[in-house]
């Protein structure tokens, strides 16, 4: 058995892209910055370094969501990864590895505290049974 998920949150690195395939598909292409801390071994201070992750999604969510991932805003994806190999023009073998979003949520400018809006591939019902709400979250 394997398993193939992530989830990954940051901030967006430039606009979403959206393209079409030659089938007329819309895939929508956006990077998401990441910070990875660790301690600097010669002033032993911590610092952040930043992880680029190339996400990627197709279809008529693809377009709806491209209006809202604009750059430098709060985005957390959830999806699997997708290895790609190709030849370069000059001839060179490139590859990299990618998320292939599933769930998409975003977080509101302007310091809207706790306002959240969420695009998922499969709608699911709001759960009534919750006794906490966003703002119950102490961070």
């Amino acid at each position: 058995m394997s398993i193939n998920k992530v989830i990954i949150s940051g901030n967006l690195t430039r606009d979403a892209e959206l393209r079409q395939t030659q089938g007329g598909r819309a895939v929508l292409g956006w990077c998401v910055a990441v910070n990875d801390r660790r301690k600097d071994p010669q002033s032993g201070e911590w610092k952040d370094y930043p992880n680029y992750i190339d996400c990627t999604m197709f279809g008529n969510r693809a377009q709806a969501l491209s209006q809202y991932l604009t750059k430098g805003r709060k985005v957390t994806v959830a999806g699997k990864l997708r290895w790609s190999q190709w030849e370069a023009q000059d001839g060179s073998k490139r590859s990299k590895v990618e998320v292939m979003a599933d769930e998409v949520e975003f977080f509101s400018d302007g310091g809207q505290r706790g306002q959240q809006q969420q695009y998922q591939q499969h709608q699911q019902p709001a759960r009534a049974d919750s006794a906490y709400t966003l703002d119950d979250i102490p961070f």
